[in-house]
């Protein structure tokens, strides 16, 4: 039997997504609860994998079991024995052929960030920040140059395991409220730090140190040294998988309610 399983977390804690020797990792702490339940070792595919103080409002997996259970023993049960900070949304048997990676279509993530002077104290690892004032329509304009695809090997981690560079990044939209900015990112897939680095590029432009089309020049130079550093993973949230309908899936996006609630969490608005 092959099930799906979605989930939320909040990643301040853990060493990102993938299982590592000595760390306390997202994985982890799923598959231990996951083999509670199932009173067997678990191994579960991941979506896609999240990096270090990563969080997610919607991220994807599946395993394969013998152990026949409710599906509320794959939620609450499972919810039992995972920390506060880890939560099962859903769970839902499918076919065999289904693969939580490889069967994705779209990954969506959002990127909450503050621009003022002083850092952020209740939102503290919830939110990035930048004391720099950004222009928005700086950095809109710059974006104009990343939808697409493209070669992303400027904006890809040294440690990066990708085969191929290349991506099809679907959206890239920025919103400002006050001095708080929500960036969106829709993408075929993701390069690792690829989000990340491109924000951090954005906000070289949006602060005036580069014209928007250095991100053009960037693309075309394919070296990831010229680029902006990788920015803090703080305000970075994987909120939608998406799948192809005939898998029956529950929804697996955080609806626009949920985005609008966490944003007056996070800003105060």
């Amino acid at each position: 039997m092959k099930l799906a399983l979605a989930l939320e977390y909040d990643g301040r804690e853990y060493c990102g997504w993938q299982k590592q020797p000595g760390c306390n990792t997202i994985q982890s702490q799923l598959e231990t609860a996951l083999s509670r339940i199932a009173n067997s070792p678990i191994r579960v595919v991941v979506a896609g994998r999240t990096d270090t103080g990563v969080h997610a409002f919607c991220q994807v997996v599946h395993f394969e079991t013998y152990v026949v259970r409710p599906l509320t023993a794959w939620v609450r049960g499972v919810n039992t024995f995972l920390p506060d900070d880890i939560s099962v949304l859903w769970a839902t048997e499918v076919d065999h052929d289904f693969h939580a990676r490889f069967c994705a279509i779209e990954r969506t993530y959002q990127y909450y960030l503050l621009s003022r002077s002083a850092r952020p104290g209740i939102s503290h690892g919830r939110i990035g920040w930048t004391h720099y004032l950004l222009d928005l329509e700086r950095m809109r304009v710059a974006t104009e140059y990343l939808v697409g695809e493209h070669d992303f090997s400027a904006f890809r981690s040294s440690e990066c395991q990708a085969s191929s560079p290349i991506r099809k990044l679907i959206k890239l939209d920025i919103q400002q409220i006050g001095n708080f900015f929500v960036f969106e990112f829709c993408a075929n897939a993701f390069l690792q730090h690829m989000i990340r680095n491109i924000l951090g590029s954005l906000i070289y432009i949006g602060r005036g140190k580069y014209a928007p089309d250095w991100i053009n020049t960037l693309l075309e130079q394919r070296d990831r040294t010229f680029a902006a550093p990788t920015f803090a993973p703080d305000g970075l949230y994987l909120s939608a998988v998406r799948y192809d309908t005939k898998w029956n899936l529950p929804a697996v996006a955080a609806n626009a309610a949920q985005l609008n609630s966490m944003l007056k969490i996070l800003t105060g608005f």
